[in-house]
């Protein structure tokens, strides 16, 4: 039995364009066409879409997932034990979180005031307070640092309010765009770069291109930048980066 690219795209929850993109790049070839040459794929397309998706929900590039499940010496059982480690690890660090935004929930409506170790136990031994020290350390004589320093002690709590729904909606969008596979060279990955560049320039310090790429690299070679990024999608670091270096080269041709 086998099915059309839209059956499927429904199955998965994927789009069409996406199936397409797969099938242009040889990740996910369909293994039938119709006689009016639609695609059509059949089981052993349905187990390799789904070892696609878990390795792109875990984060892994469209390159490695190719090289893995091409990789002749694999065993497709030890794709789904490896997979299933690696989930299992992301659902008990997504559950202990849970269970510490419930705590901080509960503490606040009963009025208790958590101390500093329960409130970061849930990110492991990084200590909140060392990333301020760092900050000072490497930036602490520049200007950038000192205008930063001085808009934030002006900011009010309204103020801090909407700069964090800006980044949570901002992160939506972004982590919207990597699902659906959209290219970091493309226009929506490149405005939403521009948007992040604006957005430091607007409430911290401004942010030229030249110093934005810096940035862009930084989030990826920083475990932190990273982990803080991809936590809004799987990725989302390497992309960032690659849609903030195509978006300088646009405004700076």
């Amino acid at each position: 039995m086998s099915y059309s690219v839209g059956q499927v795209a429904g199955f998965a929850g994927v789009t069409v364009r996406t199936l397409h993109h797969y099938d242009d790049i040889g990740l996910l070839v369909p293994g039938e066409r119709s006689h009016a040459g639609h695609r059509r794929y059949n089981g052993a397309d349905l187990d390799r879409l789904q070892q696609i998706l878990f390795y792109r929900e875990l984060g892994f590039p469209l390159e490695e997932v190719a090289a893995l499940l091409d990789d002749p010496a694999a065993d497709p059982r030890e794709h789904l034990r490896r997979q299933h480690e690696l989930l299992t690890a992301r659902i008990e660090k997504l559950r202990k979180m849970a269970e510490a935004v419930e705590h901080a929930m509960e503490a606040r409506k009963m009025g208790i005031n958590l101390t500093p170790e329960e409130r970061f136990e849930v990110f492991g031994d990084k200590d909140p307070e060392q990333y301020a020290e760092e900050a000072e350390q490497r930036w602490g004589n520049t200007e950038a640092y000192a205008e930063s320093q001085r808009r934030a002690a002006s900011y009010t709590k309204e103020d801090w309010k909407r700069i964090q729904a800006e980044v949570d909606d901002w992160g939506q969008r972004y982590a919207a765009l990597v699902a659906a596979d959209e290219q970091p060279s493309g226009e929506a990955a490149m405005d939403l770069a521009e948007e992040h560049r604006q957005h430091m320039s607007r409430y911290y310090f401004e942010v030229p291109y030249e110093m934005h790429r810096c940035f862009g690299e930084m989030y990826v070679a920083d475990e932190r930048f990273k982990a803080f990024y991809d936590s809004m999608h799987p990725g989302l670091a390497e992309h960032l980066r690659a849609a903030i270096l195509a978006n300088a080269d646009r405004q700076t041709a």
